[in-house]
């Protein structure tokens, strides 16, 4: 059973794509092309870091999302926002700095940790961006992406931080841009005007 939360995973997790790409060749949804590289950059790390660390079904869970976003960096070179701004060179440096201190100490938790960290600040933007502006996000790439990394914690057959802060960390994040979403005063606004 655990085999199949684990396909399930990496498969919704990819398939999480689809709706927001759909959106951005309907010029409904603009992506970031330097906040998407971001977060390829970093669960890229976390993959390897998962790896390392023998945690397979979070490695899986990481991999398929660096697939998906690296997707959507391609799908939003023509068709993205290409922004540069002070922001995403911190977010980018952090991932680096995640690399060394994996390197220095040799630990693939401290890669997640650092990871997770850089992750949860990179995330704010999007966070904020839900709240007041839900219908430039596509709800449903959210939503699978949550689902995806709930399976990616069923999978896990022993339980250890390395391979529990990643799957934990975007289930909640997913979740709490779902609930921003719903909840924003501002839903539907753009049509209205």
């Amino acid at each position: 059973m655990k085999t199949v939360f684990l396909i399930a995973s990496g498969a919704i997790t990819i398939i999480a794509a689809l709706p927001y790409l759909n959106d951005v060749l309907k010029h409904q949804t603009k992506p970031r092309i330097v906040s998407w590289f971001n977060w390829t950059l970093l669960t890229g790390i976390a993959t390897a870091a998962a790896l390392a660390a023998k945690q397979y079904p979070s490695a899986v869970l990481t991999g398929a999302a660096c697939v998906e976003t690296i997707v959507i960096v391609i799908a939003g070179f023509h068709l993205g926002d290409k922004k540069f701004e002070k922001f995403d060179v911190l977010c980018q440096f952090g991932a680096i700095i995640g690399l060394i201190l994996w390197i220095i100490f040799n630990s693939p938790l401290v890669a997640i940790i650092a990871t997770v960290t850089i992750d949860f600040i990179a995330g704010l933007p999007t966070w904020k961006h839900a709240w007041e502006s839900p219908d430039e996000e596509t709800s449903s790439t959210f939503v699978l992406s949550a689902i995806g990394s709930g399976f990616a914690l069923l999978a896990l057959r022993r339980p250890h931080v390395s391979g529990l802060l990643y799957p934990i960390f975007i289930t909640l994040s997913t979740v709490i841009v779902i609930v921003l979403l719903a909840l924003s005063p501002h839903r539907h606004a753009s049509r209205k005007s």
